[in-house]
This record gives C-alpha cells, sequence and structure tokens, in this order.
C-alpha cells in the first residue's frame, strides 16, 4: 500500500536523489505537460528508472514486482482494456475481493488509478515494475487481440471500401488504417517473419509465424476483409479492381524508431483475398558472420574461402532456411574501398554500404543473364547473384568465376555435396564446374531454446543412439519448459546449421570424372567438412537447442 503519510518530494530531497532545482523542474514539467512528478522525472532523465524503482520500494514501502517471472491471473485481465493499459502503462496482476493489483511504474498517477477504478469497479493497489517490463507483459498477455478488437469496434460495417480513402495524410487516422499498422508494428515487435491475413467462412483469421512456427493472434468479421486487403494493396501499390488474380507488392514502413521493408502477396480463395506480409526488419538485421551461428572450426573454414580472388561460392537450402542474410552478412564482411561490388537481386531486401545494388525487372527485359551480361562490363570484382534458376544464369555465373571474378549465389538443393552435381545435372560441363567452383555451403535455420525456462535434463539410452553418442559418458541437453516470454514452445529465436564445403584438388578430380554424391561427400568429410547432422549435435552438446529440432532439420543417418 502507498504511504501517503510520507511526501514523494519531501522523500526525494531527504534521500539525495534529487536536488530541490531538479525537483521544481520537473514540477514545472508537470504542469505542462500534464504529467505527475514520477512522470517527469523519468522523462528528462534527472534519474535513472532502476534507481527511481529501488527507491520507490525501499523509501516509500511500495512492493516490486519482477514481471519477467511472474504470471499473471489471466481472468483479470479483461478487467482493465487494453487502451487504457497502453495508455498508462499500467499491467492487471490479480484481484482478491474488490482490491485489483496493478503494476505500474508510477504508484502516484492519481488520473489513472481513478480511471481504473471506473472501468474495473475494484479498489488499485499499485505495484512497482520498469516500464520496459510492463511494455512486454502488456504485448504478451493482450497481444495484438484487444487493440485489433477496439480498432475493429471503432471500424465497425463498412459501406464503402477503404480505396476511396486518399493515401495522405488525410487517411492517417482513419481505422482501417490503424489496423493494418497495427498489425505489422505488432508483428515487428513480436519479431514475427510473416503476417497471415486469412478469410475463412466465418471471419478474417489473423496469424503470425514466430521463429518459423505460426500461431493464432486475433479474428475480424468477414465484413472487414475488403477494407483490409484494399488498404494493404494500395501500400503495396497493387491493383485494388482485380482480386481473381495473384498480386504481388511492396511497401516500406517506418514507424517508432523501426524501418520495416513489407512484402506482400495477395492470392484469391473461396472466401475472399488472402494476403500473406512477408516482413523485413532493417533495424535488426544481423551482419556480422559469428552472430549467424557458425561453428567456430566452420566460420575459419568459411573466413578463409571468402578471402579467394575468384570462383564461385554457392549458399544452399530451401526457402526460408536464410541464405540471403548469410550472403549480405558475407558481403558486409568482404566489402572494402579498394572492391567493386554489385549485385543483382530479386528483389533487393536490405540496403548495403559501399555495395552497388540492382533488382530484376522483367518488364524492362532486365533478368539474371542479361544483367550479369551487363554488369560483367562494369569492372566488378564481387558480384552477388541472387539466385541461380536457370542452365544460362548458371553459365554466365561461372564463366564470371572464371575470368577472376568472386561470384556468390544461391541454389536450392539439400546439402553442399548436392549443390555440385547439381550444376552437371542442369547441364554445366564436369570441367567448369571443377574449375569455377570454390565452396558449397548448406544451411537450415533451427530455433534456439528460451533462455529464461531452459531447464537441463539427462537423456535416454534411445536418445544417444539416434544420434550415434557414446551410452558410457555422461550428457546434459537442454529444453524449454515453456513460459510467456516464449509463448509456452520453449524457444525463442533462431539459429543456423552450416555444412561448409571447400572444393580442393581431390573434389574436383571427382567432379571431372562425374562421380556420385556419395563419393563426393566421404571426400568431403575426410577433407574437414561437418554435416548439418554434426553441427547440430555440436549445438545440442553445447544447450543451444535442442534434439527434437536437430530431427526435424535434418536427416539422421
Amino acid at each position: 500500500m502507498v504511504d501517503k503519510s510520507k511526501s514523494l518530494r519531501e522523500s526525494l530531497l531527504k534521500s539525495g536523489l534529487l536536488n530541490e532545482g531538479q525537483i521544481k523542474t520537473a514540477i514545472e514539467e508537470g504542469r505542462k505537460s500534464g504529467g505527475t512528478l514520477v512522470k517527469s522525472i523519468l522523462k528528462r532523465n534527472l534519474v535513472n528508472e532502476d534507481a527511481l524503482i529501488s527507491f520507490l520500494e525501499k523509501e516509500m514501502d511500495i512492493p516490486r514486482v519482477d514481471l519477467a517471472t511472474y504470471l499473471v491471473d489471466k481472468k483479470v485481465i479483461n478487467l482493465v482494456p487494453y487502451a487504457t493499459a497502453k495508455k498508462y502503462l499500467i499491467m492487471p496482476l490479480f484481484k482478491v475481493g474488490d482490491v485489483l493489483t496493478v503494476a505500474t511504474v508510477d504508484p502516484f498517477d492519481i488520473l489513472a488509478f481513478d480511471e481504473l477504478r471506473s472501468k474495473s469497479k475494484c479498489d488499485i493497489e499499485p505495484m512497482i515494475a520498469s516500464s520496459k517490463d510492463i511494455e512486454q507483459a502488456i504485448n504478451s498477455y493482450y497481444g495484438v487481440a484487444g487493440s485489433v478488437e477496439d480498432l475493429v469496434r471503432e471500424v465497425g460495417p463498412v459501406e464503402e471500401e477503404v480505396a476511396k480513402i486518399p493515401t495522405g495524410a488525410t487517411a492517417a487516422d482513419a481505422p482501417v488504417v490503424k489496423l493494418v499498422n497495427l498489425l505489422i508494428l505488432r508483428a515487428m515487435a513480436e519479431k514475427a517473419s510473416d503476417v497471415h491475413i486469412e478469410p475463412t467462412e466465418k471471419q478474417v483469421r489473423i496469424r503470425y509465424r514466430v521463429d518459423g512456427s505460426l500461431h493464432d493472434v486475433s479474428t475480424a468479421p468477414n465484413h472487414l476483409l475488403a477494407s483490409i486487403v484494399s488498404r494493404i494493396k494500395i501500400m503495396g501499390r497493387m491493383d485494388i479492381s482485380e482480386s481473381r488474380m495473384p498480386q504481388d507488392g511492396r511497401f516500406e514502413l517506418s514507424a517508432e524508431g523501426k524501418e520495416a521493408d513489407v512484402r506482400v502477396s495477395s492470392f484469391p480463395t473461396i472466401y475472399g483475398e488472402s494476403v500473406v506480409m512477408r516482413l523485413l526488419d532493417k533495424s535488426s538485421m544481423r551482419l556480422s558472420l559469428g552472430d549467424l551461428g557458425f561453428s567456430a572450426e566452420n566460420l575459419r573454414r568459411f573466413e578463409e574461402i571468402v578471402k579467394l580472388p575468384y570462383g564461385i561460392i554457392l549458399v544452399t537450402g530451401p526457402t526460408g532456411s536464410g541464405k540471403t542474410t548469410t550472403l549480405y552478412s558475407t558481403l558486409h564482411h568482404i566489402v572494402t574501398p579498394e572492391k567493386n561490388i554489385m549485385t543483382i537481386e530479386d528483389p533487393v531486401e536490405y540496403e548495403l554500404a559501399g555495395v552497388r545494388q540492382s533488382q530484376i525487372n522483367p518488364k524492362a527485359g532486365i533478368d539474371f543473364p542479361n544483367a550479369l551480361r551487363s554488369m560483367m562490363r562494369q569492372d566488378p570484382d564481387v558480384i552477388l547473384v541472387g539466385e541461380i534458376r536457370d542452365l544460362e544464369t548458371a553459365r554466365i555465373a561461372i564463366q564470371s568465376a572464371l575470368t577472376g571474378h568472386l561470384v556468390f549465389s544461391t541454389l536450392h538443393t539439400n546439402d553442399a555435396v548436392g549443390t555440385l552435381t547439381r550444376l552437371v545435372d542442369m547441364g554445366i560441363e564436369p570441367f567448369l564446374t571443377s574449375s569455377a567452383m570454390a565452396a558449397a555451403i548448406a544451411q537450415r535455420l533451427i530455433r534456439t531454446i528460451c533462455p529464461r525456462c531452459k531447464v537441463p535434463y539427462s537423456p535416454p539410452k534411445e536418445l544417444l543412439d539416434k544420434f550415434n553418442l557414446k551410452p558410457d559418458q555422461e550428457y546434459k541437453f537442454y529444453r524449454g519448459k515453456g513460459c510467456k516470454a516464449c509463448r509456452g514452445s520453449g524457444y525463442q529465436g533462431r539459429m543456423g546449421l552450416f555444412e561448409v564445403l571447400a572444393v580442393d584438388d581431390k573434389i574436383r578430380n571427382l567432379i571431372l570424372n562425374r562421380a556420385n554424391a556419395a563419393e563426393i561427400r566421404q571426400a568431403a568429410i575426410q577433407g574437414g567438412m561437418k554435416t548439418l547432422k554434426e553441427d547440430g549435435i555440436l549445438k545440442m552438446l553445447e544447450g543451444t537447442t535442442t534434439p527434437d529440432e536437430i530431427m526435424r532439420v535434418t536427416l539422421l543417418d
């Protein structure tokens, strides 16, 4: 309970946390902005938030709560609307009788508590927590659903499609515009890679893909589908009058200090158009090779490979396995003023300083082969080709590598060895493949264990047998129990598994002699290559991921 007999101002002075002048400044700031003393102190950075919370706990006898580990009673969430919780940065915790206990950074905010009493019909008991923890708790427990429902009620049934809403500043406050922006911004906050808007028979289903897995976040009534889709199409410069054909679009969104590059795909279904937005958060783009998940040995091998003056280096893996991120990180690693680095992509996903980037434009006659031919007259040292899709692109890329250029590209194969045989199967002569290839890197993305609920356990013998681990040794595996930070999944974040195949003379001879994949694979392993499975086992023994993840993304021999 807040001890009202103690004056906050007098206690601050007595503690030495602030002097008289600073307090007067904060009070004056509060009068101008309509804020409280605590909020004015934090706004002007007069005291560190942690120090202020410690003061309130010790000197003002207000209990502190650690929301990072606290499990909120979900029954009380409905007592405080999302808009109120967000407005005052207050998180409801539990209710005993007619008293609702809440977490707040400012236990002296009378206006906030008056509104809470009115909304919840309860007396309010404050506890203190950091603003960051409160924001995370609000996002976790309310999710996007609460705010979406508020906006849906604001929109109501619509007679005119949002297509008629102008796209300028006059439309900025339109409810549908707010709703679409909210869906994207909240997806970025939850580190989602995709937003799915899917019409069903009875409602519009909204899902996010986080760490490779889809989960439901909210629903909207079917009458809003046309408005939502039209708004997204306007943003993506797509044809809003065409709903029978699939379309692709793209736009950039900048808000709340974040920049997102959003790729849009619409697809007609029996209940209406389904839309998927792929989010590329520029602010979270990792450009360090060490952050991608390379083991120490694989990182050393890869850094040696990218120092080569010429040759072709192919990164392989399924769609969504992080190939583009690896290539961008590699270019960032090798870029210098002395090198002319050029790219041709479809599309350009991130802008890299010091790199000349371009993208294909089929309508203008610019495809990968044509762009590569023209690029060779620009005196490049390093070339990145977004993807080798056909024989013609493969031939030009290999010719570029043979004429003294370092070429990076991607290919869709299951492993690193498959890259070498795939080029031959496409029609590239073995002598060209063997001469041009410098390396092939296969990769997958695995989920990493949530650090907040990570626990050790002793694996059973059957599990050790699956990974060919000796049962007479002591092993400690880890897994996540599931918590609010990871939405009960036990996983948070992803990292790469890598298979780095450096093409040496022995492997070149095997390619020339049209050896099969098994023979090349054996030679590569003898040359020091760690398979995806072996890299996964290493990360599993380090406690980074789980056996289930390794079995999900690799083939266990």
